[in-house]
């Protein structure tokens, strides 16, 4: 959620920005993919509940492209329409979190099929890798802001 430690730990995040648009938080976030490949940009937005179930404290942050927020397009950046995210999460009842994410996406363009098998078989488990160093970096992170 925390949009500044996201441009500090993900490298191929270009920009980010959130802004308030009709009373909801509506984000622009710019990928940068490799070369030859141009860059998406995708516009969502997203909520984030707490829930209590049973006594058990479930987060749950959702997300969705949002076309109708009026972020102009850029040249030479690929606008990606259809984009979906959810993620639960919940205290494992020791020193960790369980965590469900479901994503999609359609990147649009031609997208050669060499990095959609490496996007499958080393991109995502390194981003995760990446996600969960992330996460156990936060405190320290906002202790030296």
């Amino acid at each position: 959620m925390d949009l500044a430690y996201r441009k500090h730990w993900d490298p191929y995040v270009k920009e980010l920005t959130e802004k308030e648009i009709d009373g909801r938080r509506a984000i622009y976030w710019e990928v940068a993919y490799p070369f030859p490949l141009s860059n998406r940009d995708y516009v969502y937005v997203r909520e984030r509940r707490l829930l209590d179930v049973g006594g058990r404290k479930i987060w749950v942050v959702l997300a969705r492209s949002s076309p109708e927020t009026p972020y102009p397009e850029k040249n030479g950046v690929l606008r990606v329409k259809d984009y979906k995210q959810t993620i639960v999460m919940e205290a494992d009842g020791h020193a960790g979190t369980r965590v469900f994410m479901n994503y999609f996406d359609n990147p649009g363009g031609m997208i050669p099929s060499w990095l959609v098998n490496w996007a499958a078989k080393s991109g995502v488990p390194a981003f995760l890798t990446d996600m969960k160093k992330a996460c156990a970096n936060y405190p320290l992170y906002c202790q030296n802001k």
